[in-house]
């Protein structure tokens, strides 16, 4: 089964959501996170002995102070896969949790385990083609002249197979570090605005940066 397959059929039954506001996944994306609370380390292994599926939701405004209850989640969120994990002191993991595609909550499950479930409904990008791709596969290129060397490596090379959507969201990922406007990427469907919205972060960020200068002789 695939991990779109195993999220899928999660989505129809019981799909196993981490609310972490701090955070956001993209599909296509890999994001490592710490479980430390209780109720979550339940979840992650649960997980583990199943089909390794989560989701992670962000919460709707105003959730401040009771967190530790069943806040509001944002519908839109995006569910993967673990596919590295590790149990360190005290029953806590250390995972990494791999994004697949978006989703959208119909209804939270009435459960009583400590965690929270959900059913969605699975969202796919439709294909698409336009000269906004190229827009931004080239911005990613001067990116890469005014960041780290080890950055621009990793990057480069998967935003010039990616296309459509999911170029949209590897560079998403890589370069937007504040969860609010990640969300709002994450919960735009439109695939020819989310490449437009996310040309204009990265002209804003390359437009900050100073061009990094080469290191060794120079011929």
């Amino acid at each position: 089964m695939t991990a779109q397959e195993r999220v899928e059929s999660a989505a129809r039954s019981a799909l196993k959501v981490f609310p972490l506001p701090s955070a956001v996944l993209f599909p296509h994306s890999i994001i490592p996170l710490h479980i430390f609370e209780p109720r979550y380390r339940a979840m992650v292994r649960d997980a583990l002995a199943g089909d390794r599926v989560v989701a992670l939701a962000q919460l709707e405004e105003g959730w401040e102070g009771s967190y530790d209850g069943r806040p509001p989640m944002v519908p839109l969120m995006c569910a993967g896969v673990i596919v590295w994990d590790e149990q360190v002191e005290d029953g806590r993991y250390n995972i990494l949790l791999q994004g697949v595609t978006r989703i959208e909550m119909v209804s939270e499950l009435a459960t009583d385990k400590p965690y929270r479930e959900v059913q969605a409904k699975v969202l796919t990008d439709l294909p698409y083609h336009g000269p906004e791709e190229e827009r931004l596969r080239q911005a990613v290129f001067e990116l890469a002249g005014r960041v780290p060397p080890n950055f621009a490596e990793s990057l480069l090379p998967v935003s010039a197979r990616a296309t459509g959507g999911m170029l949209a969201d590897v560079v998403a990922a890589a370069v937007i570090p504040e969860a609010e406007r990640r969300q709002e990427l994450l919960s735009e469907l439109d695939v020819k605005r989310r490449l437009e919205a996310v040309l204009e972060d990265v002209g804003e960020l390359i437009a900050r940066l100073q061009p990094v200068r080469p290191s060794g002789p120079l011929n």
